[in-house]
């Protein structure tokens, strides 16, 4: 005979537990981090503002029913929509992944931790305008860049030790968690309703893989993010009204997330939270690219150059070898047909074929017009992945954390250029002060695309200026954007 089940209700999850204080009790009092989040607050809206030049994305943007206008809603930055938090964070989130060209995170797991900033913005700013309306204090952009820099330590934290991809879950998992977290504290949560909110993340449904991977890459990783982020604001308005949790979603047996979705293994954490995420988070500069890729297209960027010089084209090419990461060989090693935008920025041939025969690659040139060139796929079918176990080992390594790729051009005639080897690309913490000037001028390029001159000014002004910034309503910051 069985034994009974106990149905006395646990004490809740050390993970939950721990991420309750953190939210509600970290000081962040890190000045790089808090200048980090203004370079990576910039960065993000302006990816969103170039994918507003796709429609795409645009189809997806606005209210659930047409027409609906949210008295003291939350604005989305580039439009003219006003919408409840829930949908505009789906809207912001979706604008900012779409060309995946925002900040990354890599690791056991990897993902993109400023996906998050579609709930915070979004929750930020309605909660500004209510309070106005209500004669209150409106919250300070600080107060966004605060909740940047724990929504990236938290999704970043537990991406260190724990792959979510190894058993088929999706990244957009952890943007859920951290954004449910962190918009649970700025609305008022207390630690009982936070930790609720949190468990309902965790025992809700998650995202598979799918959409990233052959034969079924497809647009919807460039909206999983939004639809995580925008969940998690639902989330923590239920938990708000008082509506129950779980505390041993993980941990309970059979029925618990260890059992059911992560093998039995519980989460295991490298570092407790504080600010680290945020201080070495990776910026994607100059590549709309999936970030494995990154030094790749760098080193294909150089080889552009050296086939000039050398009196060659790609016609002449016979192979490349492409010495590279485990990670990069399991997520973005290609062959056969590329049947979407999606599938071309996750294949890191099409990513180093496009430079070397156009001497650039941009969000533009994954799509059709570009993709139909038969030079591409002979290119590609002339290249071979090959892993490095010390570039793996640098990947996994918390002093290095490097996303290394070397490629190596051999031509029919038998003769070869030397190899050129990339370890850290333009938005690795190591280059920041090669980066960040590239970083503001990307910003001021999407600025361009969407504002006349007065209105790029008068957003440059303040975002380039922390301590103008840091003190500047929400709610004005916002009303910088609208169009």
């Amino acid at each position: 005979m069985s034994a009974p089940i106990s149905n006395v209700r646990p004490d809740p999850d050390k993970v939950l537990d721990d991420i309750a204080d953190y939210v509600l009790n970290y000081r962040v009092e890190s000045t790089l981090a808090l200048e980090t989040a203004r370079n990576c607050l910039i960065d993000t809206l302006g990816c969103g503002l170039e994918a507003l030049s796709y429609p795409a994305c645009t189809k997806l943007m606005g209210p659930i029913v047409p027409g609906t206008i949210v008295p003291n809603g939350a604005k989305v930055p580039g439009t003219q929509f006003q919408l409840d938090p829930v949908q505009a964070a789906f809207n912001i989130g979706a604008m900012i992944r779409w060309l995946d060209f925002n900040d990354t995170w890599l690791a056991a797991e990897w993902g993109h931790p400023s996906d998050n900033l579609g709930g915070i913005l979004a929750t930020a700013d309605w909660l500004s305008r209510n309070a106005i309306a209500s004669g209150k204090k409106p919250l300070a952009m600080k107060d966004v860049l605060i909740a940047m820099v724990k929504a990236h330590e938290i999704q970043g934290c537990i991406a260190l030790e724990n792959s979510f991809n190894k058993v088929g879950l999706d990244h957009v998992l952890l943007v859920k968690l951290a954004s449910t977290a962190v918009v649970g504290q700025m609305i008022g949560l207390t630690r009982d309703e936070l930790i609720n909110a949190v468990s309902l993340a965790f025992v809700d449904g998650h995202s598979l893989r799918t959409y990233r991977h052959a034969p079924n890459t497809g647009s919807r990783k460039s909206w999983a993010a939004g639809d995580a982020t925008s969940r998690a604001v639902r989330l923590a308005l239920i938990a708000r009204t008082g509506e129950m949790g779980y505390p041993s979603v993980l941990s309970a047996k059979t029925w618990g997330f260890y059992d059911v979705l992560f093998k039995g293994n519980e989460f295991k954490f490298q570092r407790p939270y504080g600010s680290y995420v945020m201080e070495n988070v990776l910026f994607k500069i100059s590549f709309p690219a999936e970030f494995h890729s990154q030094t790749a297209v760098e080193a294909a960027m150089t080889l552009h150059d050296k086939l000039k010089e050398a009196g060659k084209s790609v016609e002449d090419i016979r192979k490349i070898t492409i010495r590279t990461h485990e990670a990069a060989i399991r997520i973005i090693d290609k062959k056969g047909p590329l049947n979407n935008p999606a599938d071309r920025d996750h294949c890191i041939q099409y990513m180093i074929a496009v430079p070397l025969i156009f001497g650039r690659l941009t969000a533009a040139d994954y799509e059709d017009s570009i993709a139909q060139d038969p030079r591409i796929d002979a290119l590609r079918d002339k290249m071979e992945c090959v892993e490095d176990p010390q570039y793996t080992k640098d990947y996994h390594d918390p002093d290095k954390r490097s996303i290394a790729n070397a490629l190596t051009v051999e031509f029919n005639d038998g003769s070869k250029l030397d190899e050129i080897a990339v370890e850290y690309p333009i938005g690795h913490k190591r280059r920041r002060a090669d980066g960040i000037p590239l970083l503001v001028e990307k910003f001021r390029t999407n600025l361009a695309r969407r504002f006349p001159q007065k209105q790029q000014q008068a957003i440059l002004a303040v975002s380039l200026d922390q301590a103008k910034l840091e003190a500047m309503p929400v709610n004005e910051y916002v009303d910088l954007y609208v169009i």
